[in-house]
């Protein structure tokens, strides 16, 4: 689906969840809710992110917008339809890239092709785009084992977003890098989207880079996992590099920051520590 709106298009679709549940071990003695009543509306081509404490829910959401994981109240639609089973047009990325290490990079990347019986020239042609945008041409025809942590990360967001899907769903995709090839990566996927503009929800640990990418944020609590602020993020795109040097950045990572002091996720933030002789 693609949507035009004046000189800007946008290749996603609409995800809408409704009260939506999660609750593991039911039949059991002692189930765990895992996921209090969330509620989202996001619109075509939106980048939303969800930030919150580990247990907190933010995973397992992204596998039942993805179809598989079956909630257990509420209602997923994603482009109007309700998510029933395993939705298709999607790309999917996780904290591990999960790159086959007896397949060169763009070996990897043509499995989209092979698995979902699409037109390999059409692909390889997209996937020679998206390397030569990512800088990584010289690595096409090499194996994971010859790749930095960001370079295999990166081949994985090739991989992921090749056959041009609607909806992105990432868990983490960063967590695992050092800080500054976080900074480059974040900044890769920000180009990218802004190209098509598929709709993605992002899952994150990570308060600046939730606010250095998303047009919305979802604050979770501790487990059960509730949103307790929705905050729009109003900053121009593209957002450079170094963010920490603009003070409205500052102010929502604050906002956030706050949050989780006040759940007792982060303890004296903002609080000049003293000591006792």
């Amino acid at each position: 689906m693609t949507v035009v709106r004046g000189t800007e298009v946008r290749s996603g679709v609409p995800i809408r969840i409704t009260n939506v549940s999660k609750t593991f071990g039911e039949d059991e003695e002692r189930p765990f809710l895992a996921l209090k009543e969330f509620n989202a509306d996001i619109q075509v081509g939106e980048f939303i992110s969800v930030v919150g404490p580990s247990g907190c829910g933010k995973s397992t959401l992204m596998l039942m917008v993805a179809g598989l994981l079956k909630r257990s109240r509420g209602d997923i639609s994603v482009a109007g339809k309700s998510v029933t089973k395993p939705i298709t047009d999607v790309g999917i990325a996780f904290q591990d890239h999960l790159l086959l290490d007896f397949r060169s990079a763009m070996g990897n990347v043509m499995l989209q092709a092979d698995i979902r019986g699409l037109p390999r020239k059409k692909i390889e042609a997209r996937a020679h785009e998206l390397f030569e945008q990512l800088r990584l041409t010289h690595a096409m025809n090499k194996y994971p084992r010859q790749l930095s942590g960001g370079m295999r990360q990166r081949v994985s967001l090739v991989r992921t977003l090749v056959h041009d899907p609607s909806v992105l769903l990432m868990d983490e995709p960063f967590g695992a890098l050092d800080a500054l090839t976080r900074l480059q990566v974040r900044r890769d996927l920000e180009a990218l989207w802004l190209r098509r503009r598929p709709t993605v929800l992002f899952i994150t640990h990570s308060v600046e880079e939730a606010v250095g990418l998303s047009d919305r944020i979802f604050v979770m609590s501790p487990s059960p996992g509730e949103v307790v602020e929705e905050i729009k993020v109003d900053l121009p795109r593209p957002r450079p590099i170094a963010l920490g040097d603009a003070p409205e950045f500052g102010a929502y990572v604050d906002r956030i920051h706050r949050h989780f002091e006040r759940m007792g996720v982060l303890h004296g933030v903002g609080v000049p520590v003293t000591s006792e002789d």
